[in-house]
C-alpha cells in the first residue's frame, strides 16, 4: 500500500513537472511566467510544500538547460512554491492563502533575490533591487487567479480532498469563503488590466481606446466581484431566515 502511494506521488509529480515545462512559455516574458505559478500552487495544495519546492526546482533546472532561461527560472519559482504550501497548511486548507504564499514568495522574496543573482552571477546590467517586483507580482496574480478557480472547482465536488488523501499526508475540507471568491473575481480585473497593458506595450498599440478597454476590464471585474458577494450574501440571509 505504501509502495503504491509512493509510486502515485512520483507519477503525479512527474506529470506536474512535464506540464510545467510545456506550458511555461504561455504568456511568458522575461520576469513573468504565470503558468509556472499555476503549477506551484496546484502542487502545493495537492502534495504539500516540500513536493512543490522539488517540482519548482526541477522545472526551473529543465527550463534553464533546454530553453536557455536565465537563473530567474529558479529564483522566480522556488520561494513561492514552498511558501504557497506552507501558507495553505497553516491556514488549514484555505486556497486563497496558497495564492498569497505564492505572491509573497515569488513576487517579493524571489524578485528581490533575483537582483543579485542576475547582476553578479548572470552579468546583467541596469537592474535595481526592486526591478523584478512588478513583473513577478503580475505573473503571480495571473497564475494565482487561474489556480484558485481551478482548485475551487475541484473542491466543490469533493475531488480535491480525495486527491489530497492519495497524494499527501494531510487533507483538508475546502474552507474558501465568500469573501475570498469575490476577491479573486475582482483580482481578475487586475489580471485583465495588466495583460492588456503588456500586450499593447509589446505590439506598440499605444492608443486611448486600449487604455479605455484596460480600465473598463478592471472596473468590470471589480463590479462583478462586488455583485457576486452581494447576491450570495443576500441568498444566504434568506436561507437562514427560512
Amino acid at each position: 500500500m505504501k509502495n503504491s502511494k509512493a509510486i502515485l506521488k512520483l507519477t503525479v509529480l512527474s506529470l506536474l513537472i512535464a506540464l510545467g515545462v510545456v506550458i511555461s512559455p504561455i504568456l511568458r516574458f522575461e520576469g513573468m511566467c504565470p503558468m509556472a505559478h499555476l503549477i506551484n500552487i496546484v502542487c502545493s495544495v495537492l502534495m504539500g510544500p516540500w513536493y512543490s519546492l522539488l517540482c519548482a526546482t526541477l522545472i526551473g533546472i529543465i527550463r534553464m538547460l533546454i530553453m536557455g532561461i536565465p537563473p530567474i527560472a529558479l529564483t522566480g519559482a522556488i520561494f513561492g512554491a514552498f511558501l504557497s504550501g506552507v501558507f495553505y497548511r497553516l491556514s488549514k486548507g484555505k486556497i486563497l492563502f496558497a495564492v498569497i504564499g505564492e505572491i509573497i514568495g515569488t513576487g517579493i522574496i524571489g524578485a528581490i533575490i533575483s537582483y543579485p543573482v542576475m547582476t553578479f552571477l548572470w552579468g546583467k546590467e541596469g537592474l535595481s533591487l526592486f526591478f523584478y517586483v512588478p513583473s513577478f507580482i503580475a505573473g503571480t496574480l495571473i497564475g494565482g487567479s487561474i489556480a484558485f478557480l481551478f482548485l475551487r472547482k475541484l473542491a466543490s465536488g469533493g475531488m480535491l480532498t480525495e486527491m489530497q488523501k492519495k497524494l499527501s499526508d494531510q487533507s483538508f475540507e475546502d474552507k474558501s469563503g465568500l469573501i475570498s471568491t469575490s476577491a479573486v473575481i475582482a483580482a481578475f480585473g487586475v489580471v485583465a488590466f495588466m495583460v492588456i497593458k503588456i500586450l499593447t506595450g509589446i505590439f506598440d498599440m499605444s492608443n486611448v481606446v486600449w487604455d479605455y478597454i484596460a480600465y473598463s476590464a478592471l472596473a468590470g471585474f471589480v463590479i462583478a466581484g462586488v455583485i457576486y458577494f452581494a447576491v450570495k450574501k443576500f441568498k444566504g440571509n434568506i436561507e437562514n431566515d427560512s
